[in-house]
């Protein structure tokens, strides 16, 4: 699908993205899997800029989970690595774009050296207004529910806050993502049909759309041919269908 096809005034405000597929995209070129990882960027740099094209004001990436740090030590230090050349040379394409960079998840996990750059491309890119690009980041779902609990527990046991105090949106309050509204799309490449402890609490309403493609291979018309199909959809939230369209 192009940019033109698309309903302009249904494009989803926000955009989330399991990457997934680049260690089995490089096994098919009979190379390692950090292969993969680095060929990935054309991928990132496509979707960036189609998430502008389009108009969508917030994307974020699943680009490093906590379980992954349980993989191979090779690929963890190589992925870190990449992470450190990605900030570096996307910086000035971010400023182009006039995209924001800013992260999700316990970053306190992340190698100095890498956080520094991360923090440093955050502070450049931090008045851009087109698009916030959200990294999760050594991010898991559980982990941060279970943080906001725990803050929470705490604020609870100073007095801070009573039981009347604690529903939904106080909870959403202590999550990583409280600037950000929930995902209204999340879009999965490789073929795999979950979630993968990503972003469970937001996604109560999240809009799936799952792709075979692997990473790597993911372009612009990719991105558009999703918010294609999420522009099919008749989102209810708990309503039913004749709701939504006297509604309209």
């Amino acid at each position: 699908m192009k940019l033109e096809d698309l309903d302009k005034s249904r494009i989803p405000q926000h955009v989330a993205i399991i990457m997934d597929g680049n260690g089995r995209w490089a096994q098919k070129q009979q190379k390692m899997r950090i292969f993969g990882h680095q060929n990935a960027f054309t991928a990132v740099r496509q979707t960036v800029e189609a998430a502008v094209e389009s108009g969508v004001k917030y994307l974020t990436l699943y680009t490093f989970s906590t379980e992954n740090w349980n993989r191979p030590q090779d690929e963890v230090d190589g992925l870190m690595e990449l992470l450190i050349k990605a900030v570096r040379e996307e910086t000035k394409t971010l400023m182009d774009n006039n995209v924001k960079l800013t992260t999700i998840g316990d970053l306190q996990r992340i190698p100095e050296r890498s956080r520094n750059k991360l923090m440093e491309c955050m502070q450049e890119t931090s008045q851009n207004t087109a698009l916030t690009l959200v990294l999760a980041l050594s991010y898991s779902a559980r982990w941060e529910i279970a943080e906001a609990l725990k803050t929470i527990a705490s604020e609870s046991a100073k007095g801070l806050l009573t039981d009347k105090d604690i529903n939904e949106q106080t909870l959403g309050k202590y999550l990583t993502t409280k600037d950000f509204p929930d995902p209204d799309l999340l879009i999965r490449t490789g073929g795999e049909l979950r979630v993968s402890n990503f972003l469970l609490w937001q996604m109560a309403y999240t809009e799936f759309y799952f792709s075979d493609m692997l990473w790597p291979d993911f372009r612009k018309e990719d991105f558009f041919d999703a918010i294609g199909e999420y522009q099919q959809r008749q989102r209810r939230f708990g309503k039913t269908g004749d709701q939504i369209r006297n509604k309209c």
